[in-house]
C-alpha cells in the first residue's frame, strides 16, 4: 500500500470512530475489536526499527505486513464468528484458541513496542498467574488457576478483558479528546496560549518561568500528553527561561514538572479522568469541576518555586515585558476560547462528553475561518493524522492493560491487596498515603501514568476509600438513634461499634456505609480516593530512575537527564503534597466555601515548604527561620486545627518575609 493510501485509510478510519461515537453503528465489543484491530495495524506498520542492509529491512516490512492483517483478522474473525461460538455454548474450537491467542500475543507485542518491555512482563506475569502460577503463591494471593480456555474466553471474547471497558474508554472518550486537542493545537492554538502566558506572568520577576508554567499548564490542559505538552512548549520556554538567567536544568525542570502538571488541569486531565468516571460512575463534569482547585494549588506549588529561585537569583523582570498587552493579545485569538467555551457549555447543558468533544471540534473548525489559517481539507486530514499518532500508543497500552486488570478482577487479587495495604498501615491514612505512593512509583517506573492509574485504582482504591469513610462511618455508628437493622449489625459484634467497623466484613461495611452516609458525601470520598491515586500515578513522570517527561525536558536543554529528572522531582512536589489535602481536608468533600478555605490556606503553606525545599524565601534560610517555616506549613496544611491556627500560620509567614526583606536591605 502506497504512502498516500495508507494515510487515506488512516483518515477514514478516525472518521469511523466518529460516526460510531454518534450513531453506535457495531457494538461495544465489536466497536473495541476494530479499535484495536485498526490502531494495532497502524502500529505494526509505524513503529517498526529499520535494520542495516536492504535484504534485512524487507524482511522486517514484510513482518510487520503480516503483524497489521493480523491484527485486522483477530477484529474480523472476533465479528464473523460470536454468534458461532455462541451457538456453541462458548465450547472452543481449534480457530477460536488461534485468534484468541494471536490477539492476546499481538496486544503484548505491540506494548512491547509502544511502550518497552514493562507492560508486556506485567501482561506475561499476569497471565501466568491465573493459569498457573497463582497455586504456587503461598497466603491471601494463593490462587488455584483457570483453564487455558476460560483464560483466552475471558481475555478475548468478554467484555470484561482486552475488549472490555477501559478499551471502550479509549475507543470513545480518550480519541475524541485527543482529536480535539490535535484539531486546536492545528489551528494555532499553541502559539496563541504561549503569547498569552508571556502577556499574563512574564512581567514578574522570574516571568519566563512563569510562563512556562502558566503555558505548559493551558496547553497540557487540552493536549492529553505530558510528553507532547513539553516538546511543544518546551522548545520555546526552555531556551527563554536560560536567558533570562535560571540554569538549564532548573529551566528543564520547571518544564517537565509545569507539563505533568498538565494531565491534572481540566477539561482534559489525560485518559485518566474518563477512566476515572467509569470505574467510579461519578459524572465526567463533576469530576473535572471538583479537580479546579487542587489542579491549581498543583500550579501554584511551580509557580513558588520559579519565583523563589528568580529572588535568589536577583533576577530582573523576564520575559514578557515587550509582549503586547494581555487584552490586546486576545483580542487578537479571541477564536481560540469559542472551542473551550462550547466544549464547557456542552458539558454543563447535559451532553456527554463525546458529543461535547465533537461539538468543540466542529467549532474549531468553523471559527478557524474568521482567521488567516482556515481549516481546509488538508489541514483537517493533518490534524486527523497528527491525532492518530498520538492515539496509536495510546490505544494499544489501553487494550493491554484490559488484559492485566481482567485478571486482578477475576482473581480477587484487588481485595487481597487492599487488604495487605490495611494490615501493613494498621489502619494509618498516613502509611496507607506513603505505601500507595510506593506503589505507583514503582509501577510508573514501567508503565505509562494513565496505565499505573488503572492498576493501581483496581488494587487499592477500595482500601482507600475504606479508610476514609471510616471516621464518618464511625461516628454515624455511636448516635442514638440507629435504623434497627443497622443496630441489629452492632449487635453481632457485641454492640461495640468500633468492633463493628474493623471486623464486620467489606460487604456488610458498604450496606451499612449506604444506609448511614450521605450519598453526596460517600460520592466525594470515591472521589478523593481515585484522585489521590490518580496525582500520585503522575510521578513516574518527574520521578528517576524513569522520568520520561524530564528526560524530554532535559534534551531540549541539554542537560544530565538524572539530575534534571531530580530537579523536576523536587519541584513537582505537589504531586504528593495536594493528595495529603484530599485525605485530610474538605477540598474535595466538602462545600466550595470549605474548599476555598482549604485552598486560601494551602497557597500558603505550599509557598512555605516551597521555601524549605529551596532553603531561600526573600533571602537564605537559617536554622531559625527554617523552624518557623515548618511551624507555619503545619499550622496551614494541618486541617484539624481550625481557621484561627491556620491564620496564625499564615501571619507567621507573613511575618518571616516582612523581617527577611528588611534584613536585606539593611
Amino acid at each position: 500500500m502506497s504512502h498516500a493510501a495508507l494515510k487515506w485509510t488512516a483518515i477514514l478510519f478516525a472518521l469511523f470512530h466518529v460516526y460510531n461515537n454518534w450513531f453506535t453503528a457495531v457494538s461495544e465489543l465489536w466497536f473495541a475489536a476494530i479499535h484495536f484491530g485498526g490502531f494495532g495495524a497502524l502500529c505494526a506498520l509505524a513503529f517498526h526499527r529499520s535494520r542495516t542492509g536492504e535484504q534485512h529491512h524487507r524482511a522486517r516490512r514484510l513482518i510487520d505486513g503480516l503483524l497489521a492483517l493480523m491484527s485486522i483478522a483477530t477484529a474480523v474473525y472476533l465479528i464473523a464468528f460470536e454468534d458461532a461460538l455462541y451457538a456453541r455454548e462458548s465450547e472452543f474450537i481449534a480457530s477460536d484458541y488461534l485468534f484468541a491467542a494471536a490477539a492476546v500475543l499481538l496486544a503484548i507485542e505491540f506494548a512491547r513496542r509502544t511502550s518497552g518491555w514493562f507492560m508486556p512482563m506485567l501482561i506475561t506475569i499476569s497471565l501466568c498467574y491465573v493459569l498457573f502460577l497463582g497455586r504456587y503463591v503461598p497466603g491471601v494471593f494463593a490462587f488455584p488457576g483457570l483453564s487455558l480456555e476460560t483464560v483466552l474466553y475471558r481475555s478475548y471474547w468478554s467484555g470484561d478483558g482486552m475488549f472490555g471497558m477501559v478499551a471502550n474508554i479509549s475507543s470513545t472518550f480518550v480519541f475524541m479528546f485527543i482529536l480535539f486537542g490535535s484539531f486546536l493545537l492545528k489551528s494555532g492554538a499553541g502559539d496563541f496560549i504561549v503569547r498569552v502566558s508571556a502577556s499574563v506572568a512574564g512581567r514578574y520577576q522570574g516571568g519566563a518561568g512563569h510562563v512556562a508554567v502558566v503555558g505548559s499548564g493551558l496547553m497540557g490542559s487540552v493536549s492529553g500528553s505530558a510528553v507532547a505538552t513539553t516538546v511543544s512548549t518546551g522548545v520555546i520556554t526552555i531556551p527563554m527561561m536560560v536567558r533570562s538567567g535560571f540554569s538549564p536544568r532548573f529551566a528543564a525542570g520547571i518544564e517537565a514538572a509545569a507539563s505533568t502538571g498538565g494531565q491534572l488541569m481540566p477539561p482534559v486531565m489525560g485518559a485518566g479522568a474518563f477512566v476515572m468516571a467509569s470505574y467510579t460512575q461519578i459524572p465526567y463534569l463533576q469530576i473535572i469541576a471538583v479537580s479546579f482547585l487542587p489542579a491549581l494549588l498543583y500550579f501554584l506549588t511551580v509557580a513558588f518555586f520559579v519565583r523563589i529561585e528568580a529572588r535568589r537569583l536577583n533576577l530582573a523582570v523576564g520575559a514578557g515585558q515587550d509582549e503586547p498587552s494581555t487584552l490586546e493579545t486576545l483580542r487578537s485569538g479571541w477564536h481560540f476560547i469559542i472551542p473551550l467555551a462550547v466544549l464547557i457549555g456542552s458539558l454543563i447543558i447535559g451532553y456527554t462528553p463525546v458529543r461535547s468533544a465533537t461539538f468543540a471540534t466542529a467549532a474549531v473548525i468553523v471559527v478557524s475561518f474568521f482567521t488567516s489559517q482556515p481549516m481546509g481539507v488538508e489541514r483537517c486530514a493533518d490534524a486527523i493524522l497528527d491525532a492518530l499518532r498520538v492515539m496509536v500508543p495510546t490505544a494499544i497500552l489501553l487494550v493491554a492493560v484490559g488484559l492485566v486488570v481482567n485478571v486482578v478482577t477475576t482473581t480477587g487479587l484487588g481485595n487481597a491487596f487492599s487488604v495487605m495495604i490495611v494490615d501493613w498501615a494498621g489502619g494509618s491514612m498516613l502509611l496507607t498515603l506513603a505505601l500507595v505512593a510506593i506503589a505507583s512509583l514503582v509501577l510508573g517506573m514501567g508503565l505509562p501514568v494513565t496505565a499505573s492509574y488503572i492498576v493501581l485504582a483496581t488494587l487499592a482504591a477500595p482500601a482507600l476509600f475504606d479508610l476514609l469513610s471510616q471516621s464518618v462511618l464511625l461516628e454515624s455508628l455511636r448516635a442514638p438513634d440507629l435504623p434497627s437493622n443497622v443496630k441489629a449489625v452492632i449487635d453481632l459484634f457485641g454492640g461495640d461499634p468500633v468492633r463493628a467497623l474493623t471486623e464486620m466484613p467489606a460487604e456488610m461495611r458498604q450496606l451499612v456505609r449506604g444506609e448511614l452516609i450521605d450519598p453526596t458525601l460517600v460520592t466525594g470520598m470515591l472521589l478523593s480516593a481515585h484522585l489521590i491515586i490518580f496525582w500520585l500515578s503522575q510521578d513516574s513522570n518527574v520521578t528517576p530512575p524513569v522520568c520520561l517527561v524530564a528526560f524530554t525536558a532535559a534534551a531540549i536543554a541539554g542537560t544530565p537527564p538524572m539530575r534534571t529528572g531530580l530537579t523536576a522531582w523536587k519541584i513537582a512536589k505537589g504531586l504528593y503534597l495536594v493528595p495529603v489535602l484530599f485525605a485530610f481536608t474538605p477540598l474535595i468533600t466538602g462545600s466550595w466555601a470549605e474548599r476555598l478555605s482549604v485552598f486560601g490556606f494551602a497557597c500558603f503553606g505550599l509557598y512555605a515548604l516551597a521555601g524549605l525545599l529551596q532553603w531561600h524565601l526573600e533571602t537564605r534560610l537559617t536554622a531559625v527561620t527554617a523552624g518557623l517555616l515548618i511551624c507555619s506549613a503545619i499550622c496551614l496544611l494541618w486541617a484539624p486545627f481550625g481557621v484561627l491556627i491556620h491564620l496564625l500560620g499564615a501571619a507567621l509567614l507573613i511575618g518571616i518575609i516582612i523581617w527577611q526583606r528588611r534584613m536585606a536591605i539593611r
